[in-house]
């Protein structure tokens, strides 16, 4: 039986908040997560508003509004990832980062271009699953609580029927009483730990693990699809704990009360018009080919890029999905070629380009503290789970942002990601006793810092390899 939900689902209620974000709320929304680099926060917040203003359109005009792909140009570590994916998370997108260097072109051993659509499509239907599983979830756990409470007390002259509005009707005086006080102590957690027999489905492998499977799947095709009922799904019975038998008996009512052919063609339609492709070094394929060259040709896949961005059909095991509109955002550092190395065709496919600035020290210093998930707020609720009061004062913060700059500027530039790399060093005394220290009040001051990490930043040879 699959059941209508009535009132507002959360797809709706989502698709309602987003409806009302304005590109300024969008950009406060990034500002959040990422430090600086306003110019591409408005670039991306922009083309998501024009695909909700596409969706308000009449079909005939709505079909010809195209995305306004955008190519992003910048080293690493300066928040071009972080910026696509936390759109994709605003937007509640079906959203995949790949890199334009893991392709090759057809016939050369490797990825297709095509695979990144077939791998949308997959986060489309996971999406979509869960959302479908979140609004059927209390209807579901009132079906599992019953079924537990069969397994524990087998009913004589009682059966339930998720349809019947009164179940107690149906049960003897006695039987009632004795199965509401089981539910009673199966709420409160006190059978959890009894064992008992449930029969789920078998979620293992089908046994379709052969030489060329996976190649099949890069193609499209389905296994369990194409051998269809030949492989119908299996029941399994496990003895397990209550507390464990729930998760097992909630995912199959979930499962039993959404319609999965309309989540998967939800799914589609979705990837088709909300989904978002971050294409990373895609500097990496730029230029042109030199004769004699036996490596796979990088020209030779910015063409079969191209009608991906252009606009294809591309099938995957959910069906025939279109690309038109999907909207990729390519970013590359460019250090060695430039934007007009790429082809002219995919050029023109990328009508927007915005340059991410260098992080300064400024902005290596509100990176650490600023963001909702900062590094130094990760490191103190870790720590803090240990009973360790981790602090840093406004001094130590500011050193750590110069070092960071300064080995930035003397090696390879990769960013804010060099901050990773300096307060693990920085750290690893505390992280390593953990809970073991006396000492549960840790101050983090200049004179620690440069303790720590002085004698590495001055050896040039040495930092090298581990800064």
């Amino acid at each position: 039986m699959v059941i209508q939900l009535g009132g507002e689902t959360t797809g709706e209620a989502l698709k309602r908040e987003l409806d009302e974000l304005t590109p300024r709320q969008i950009v406060e929304e990034l500002d959040k997560y990422v430090v600086g680099q306003t110019a591409a926060k408005k670039a991306v917040a922009v083309a998501l508003r024009n695909r909700i203003r596409r969706q308000k359109l009449p079909p005939e005009i709505a079909q010809d509004v195209l995305p306004k792909n955008i190519l992003m140009i910048g080293s690493t570590g300066v928040g071009k990832t972080e910026i696509a994916r936390r759109l994709a998370r605003i937007a509640n997108s079906p959203f995949i980062k790949i890199e334009a260097s893991k392709f090759t072109e057809v016939g050369y051993v490797g990825r297709d271009v095509e695979s990144m659509i077939r791998e949308l499509t997959d986060i489309a239907v996971e999406m979509a699953k869960q959302s479908a599983f979140d609004d059927v979830l209390s209807v579901a756990e009132r079906n599992v609580e019953e079924k537990l409470l069969d397994i524990l007390f087998p009913p004589t002259n009682y059966s339930y029927d998720p349809n019947e509005a009164n179940n107690s009707e149906n049960a003897e005086p006695g039987n009632s009483r004795t199965r509401e006080k089981l539910r009673e102590q199966l709420r409160r957690g006190e059978l959890d730990d009894r064992l008992i027999e449930v029969e789920t489905q078998d979620r293992s492998n089908t046994g379709l693990e052969f030489v060329g499977a996976q190649g099949m799947e890069e193609m499209g095709v389905n296994i369990k699809d194409m051998f269809g009922n030949l492989f119908p799904t299996k029941s399994v019975t496990r003895k397990v704990k209550v507390k464990d038998a729930r998760a097992y008996l909630l995912r199959d009512e979930q499962e039993r009360l959404v319609d999965m052919e309309q989540i998967t063609r939800a799914a589609v339609v979705k990837t088709e018009n909300s989904g978002i492709i971050f294409l990373d070094e895609i500097d990496k394929i730029a230029g042109r080919e030199s004769g004699g060259n036996p490596n796979v040709s990088r020209e030779g896949v910015q063409r079969d890029l191209l009608p991906i961005v252009e606009g294809t059909n591309v099938n995957t095991r959910h069906g025939m999905v279109n690309t038109e509109h999907i909207l990729f955002i390519a970013a590359g550092a460019f250090h060695v070629s430039k934007p007009a190395d790429l082809i002219p065709e995919l050029q023109g496919r990328f009508p927007i380009r915005v340059e991410l600035e260098s992080l300064t020290i400024d902005d290596l210093k509100r990176i650490l503290t600023q963001p909702k998930n900062s590094l130094i707020k990760q490191y103190q609720a870790l720590l803090g789970t240990e009973g360790i009061e981790l602090t840093f004062t406004d001094d130590a913060i500011s050193t750590i942002a110069e070092m960071t700059a300064g080995i930035n500027s003397s090696t390879e530039n990769i960013g804010a990601r060099r901050l990773h790399t300096l307060l693990e060093k920085l750290l690893e005394e505390i992280s390593f006793f953990g809970s073991e220290l006396e000492n549960k009040q840790q101050v983090i001051d200049t004179e620690y810092v440069e303790k720590r990490l002085d004698d590495l930043i001055e050896d040039t040879d040495l930092r090298q390899y581990i800064l």
